[in-house]
């Protein structure tokens, strides 16, 4: 399972997130240490596919700690989400036409974390 796509089909084989497999995930977008965008954007592609289901807590706290840190732990904005970012959360956040408690728990995180929050992002 070297690739992000074929770790994806083998999670969502049972459309759901359990714990075992949140565990496969942190080692794989943590085995650099760093979450970047491909690895953003595949952690919001699984969050899409299993919205509303019952999923494991753990990935809720997989996803907020991984996209945070894709977001605040770069290096041309550390600490805050730029314009750039905003645009490409509010994209990531609206792509499947709703937000949910997996995404809320991510932006009440950001917001808590960062010291610049874009009001764009103030999504209810």
């Amino acid at each position: 399972m070297s690739t992000l796509n074929e770790l994806k089909k083998s999670i969502l084989a049972d459309g759901v997130i359990d714990e075992a497999e949140v565990k496969q995930l942190r080692e794989v977008l943590y085995a650099d240490g760093v979450i970047d965008k491909e690895e953003a954007e595949f952690l919001f592609d699984l969050n899409n596919a299993v919205s509303g289901k019952n999923n494991h807590p753990s990935w809720q706290t997989l996803f907020t700690e991984a996209i945070t840190s894709f977001l605040l732990d770069d290096e041309q904005s550390p600490g805050e989400i730029d314009e750039a970012e905003a645009q490409w959360l509010l994209e990531q956040i609206q792509g499947d036409g709703q937000l949910d408690e997996t995404e809320k728990a991510l932006l009440n995180n950001l917001k808590t974390k960062a010291k610049k929050f874009p009001s764009v992002l103030d999504l209810k």
